[in-house]
């Protein structure tokens, strides 16, 4: 170790080097736009803050994230709170509450919506500042090798999900299962599970296509999340001036994000254009059935967070008042 420590590159007087960690590689369109925030950071601070990248899942897991960071293994990371297995129950199951939001930046409005109205989303994330909300294309349901091309066709199915669509995908016969996104192709490959409910985006991605035969296009809701956070032990270390440049970068990396998002989706079609998955429609009658089926079980997933001392109920409600419209989000008067 002090051989090691012997090694490191010095940090230049005046210069602030915070760690960054992501279980992507560098060249995922998540990285990318870390990459835009980055570049962001370093320029707008003129060289005082410098951010160095560990890539690959070599500091931070999936599942366990929040915990690093708060714990000082990295200064700022990609975090998954819809995975962590304990902690977070209302951001998970918040997820589901998104029917209308189709839009990132609709969803990423809804969220702050949603926090704003419930102080059981900041108690979450204690010992962590967020520096970008994250939001995503919606979803279909992508499968190995048997085609999907109603909601009949589903059932039997081991389908990977977020765990707000468990209990959708319960009701329609299928075999849900919940993992890091990062575990599915794997699972896919192996035949652990039959298929995964993901955006277009993935088949190049995440090299889906690779793996998979058929697309089905419902019309999954997606929800937002915070997705890039700092420990906020650090974070009281900074100088005024370099926490204001990190305030502001939190709208350049959420903008970086929704744009590289939906540049993802025309690769991905063309990917999976070239090893030929084929594409299948949902009929109204499918979608207006599973948009009934998600909103109502999406309610019922809130009442059910009493169980934790969490008035989901209200989140819910919250949720679905700042929904004026098809991507028409208000928080009402004074927020």
């Amino acid at each position: 170790m002090l051989l090691l420590s012997g090694c490191a590159r010095p940090v230049e007087t005046g210069v602030t080097e915070l760690v960054f960690a992501s279980p992507y590689s560098p060249n995922h369109p998540f990285s990318k736009a870390d990459q835009e925030w980055m570049a962001f950071v370093e320029k707008r601070s003129a060289g005082r803050l410098k951010i160095k990248p560990v890539w690959s899942g070599a500091l931070l897991s999936s599942d366990m994230s929040m915990e690093e960071l708060r714990h000082g293994v990295a200064d700022i990371g990609l975090i998954t709170p819809i995975y962590v297995r304990g902690g977070t129950h209302l951001i998970r199951i918040q997820s589901g509450f998104y029917q209308g939001a189709d839009s990132v930046e609709s969803q990423v409005k809804l969220y702050r919506c949603i926090d704003a109205a419930n102080p059981q989303v900041g108690r979450e994330l204690a010992g962590l500042k967020v520096l970008a909300v994250q939001g995503g294309t919606l979803p279909g349901l992508i499968t190995v090798n048997r085609p999907v091309k109603s909601l009949a066709d589903i059932k039997g199915l081991r389908i990977r999900a977020p765990t707000e669509l468990l209990s959708v995908l319960d009701s329609l016969g299928a075999d849900p299962v919940n993992m890091p996104m990062g575990e599915v192709y794997s699972a896919m490959a192996k035949g652990v599970i039959d298929g995964v409910i993901a955006p277009e985006d993935t088949f190049k991605s995440l090299h889906f296509a690779e793996i998979s035969k058929h697309f089905y296009q419902i019309a999954v809701p997606r929800g937002a999340y915070p997705a890039r956070a700092m420990s906020a032990k650090r974070w009281n270390t900074l100088a005024a001036q370099d926490r204001a440049v990190l305030e502001e970068g939190i709208g350049v990396w959420e903008a970086a994000l929704a744009r590289q998002v939906r540049a993802a989706v025309d690769k991905g079609k063309d990917e999976a254009a070239a090893y030929k998955v084929t594409f299948n429609a949902a009929t109204a009658a499918d979608q207006q059935r599973f948009d009934a089926i998600y909103l109502r079980d999406s309610e019922a997933n809130a009442r059910g967070l009493k169980a934790f001392g969490i008035d989901g109920e209200a989140a819910f409600q919250s949720a679905r008042k700042a929904v004026q419209g098809r991507d028409r989000i208000s928080c009402g008067s004074g927020t």
